[in-house]
């Protein structure tokens, strides 16, 4: 069995820490600087285990397993949010080259290999460095890819990185026997269980909206109230009521939220003419999605029949959950109750996650270890040394199993 080294996990998680430290979590966007020195430390630590490993034209990593046997392919992403924690992303970096190296250390015919997928985070696009790893990346997507905060082109990031014209590195499904990410929760739900491993059904599908509403821009202090056509006023009101509908036909773990409220214009002294809101539903169920959706068009409609403005329902995007492979899951909850009898359990994951991307083409799994307090996206995430060193065991336990099956 595969004996992981707790020393060697933690002195590298907290080595990663130092790329970028703000507080007591990381501030290290993709192909800032430190996450430039970051990818390359991380391809120096594979190449240690006896990897083959490189950064391709996207900034991806692949560490290849010199193993003959059975390949299982592990991993998740380097770069954070802004002013954000330290353990999501690096968490599932390290808990994969841990399997690596202790399962080639057990003697195994069998290996890991360890891919870093970039920009997981989002900040020149959505999961571009696992699209462009699944073969369905187009050049013309990288041409148009900007920095969130800076608008520095990808192309333009990729050459100072030292990365432009490389090669990009596709999956190699005849390669691998499936695929496992390692994660915080970024939810309180095992800590409040006092449960140690999380482990994952299914990541949510995500539908993406934009509420619009039209009024009339008017004199805030000369407009009485029974003639105004306030776009912002029509905006809370239908909100609010998806706030009070939604609880009856909404699922256990369906989550809504409305990400960002803009008005027209936005003066003090102004009744705002225009209004907009982006909205999302997250759920592992399609039947829930769709009954949510429908609800937010009929509320929509509803809402059009009292008030004075116009107000209109786009949805943007929708994506389908993303289903674990059960052999996988299974492999977890084996390696769970051997190292933490009855603390274990299964659980979707509400967040996205490059193993949505690897479900694809291989099966696919991933364990969530505790977050105390639940907090994710900030700088004071964390999880215990003592539950990170349980994982790294459960993970590898877990990962040697299903290459013997």
């Amino acid at each position: 069995m595969p004996a992981i080294k707790p020393d060697r996990v933690l002195a590298d998680l907290y080595k990663l820490r130092t790329f970028g430290e703000y507080k007591t979590g990381v501030h290290r966007p993709t192909f800032s600087d430190v996450d430039i020195a970051a990818r390359e430390w991380t391809v120096d630590r594979m190449r240690e285990a006896g990897l083959t490993a490189e950064v391709d034209g996207i900034g991806n990593i692949l560490g290849r397993s010199p193993a003959k046997g059975r390949i299982m392919l592990s991993g998740s992403h380097l770069e954070s949010q802004n002013h954000a924690g330290w353990l999501d992303g690096p968490l599932g970096v390290i808990y994969a080259l841990e399997a690596s190296r202790a399962i080639a250390e057990s003697g195994s015919a069998n290996g890991v290999d360890v891919v870093v997928l970039c920009d997981e985070e989002g900040h020149f696009g959505s999961f571009l460095g696992s699209r462009s790893f699944m073969d369905i990346l187009k050049e013309e997507d990288i041409d148009h890819a900007r920095d969130r905060t800076t608008g520095e082109t990808m192309r333009d990031a990729l050459k100072r990185a030292g990365y432009a014209g490389r090669p990009r590195v596709h999956i190699d499904t005849k390669r691998h026997s499936g695929f496992f990410e390692a994660h915080i929760e970024q939810g309180d739900t095992l800590e409040q269980s006092g449960f140690k491993i999380g482990v994952v059904t299914a990541i949510v599908a995500i539908w993406q909206y934009k509420i619009t509403v039209t009024g009339e821009q008017n004199h805030a202090g000369t407009t009485g109230m029974a003639r105004r056509r306030d776009a912002g006023l029509a905006l809370v009101r239908l909100l609010a009521a998806i706030d009070k509908k939604f609880p009856e036909i909404a699922g256990p773990r369906s989550v809504w939220t409305t990400g960002r409220i803009t008005l027209d214009p936005g003066g003090p002294s102004v009744i705002p003419g225009g209004a907009e809101a982006l909205f999302q539903l997250r759920d592992a169920d399609p039947k829930v999605l769709e009954r949510m959706d429908v609800a937010l068009q009929e509320l929509c409609a509803a809402a059009n029949k009292t008030e004075r403005c116009v107000l209109k329902v786009d949805r943007r995007s929708a994506s389908t959950p993303a289903l674990m492979n059960e052999g996988l899951q299974k492999a977890l909850d084996a390696a769970a109750e051997k190292s933490a009898p009855g603390k274990h359990m299964r659980m979707p994951s509400g967040a996205g996650h490059d193993a949505q991307y690897m479900a694809r083409e291989i099966p696919a799994a991933m364990m969530f270890v505790p977050s105390i307090g639940g907090i994710s996206h900030h700088w004071t995430e964390n999880t215990s040394d003592e539950d990170i060193v349980l994982g790294a065991q459960v993970f590898a336990d877990a990962i040697e199993a299903a290459l013997k099956a």
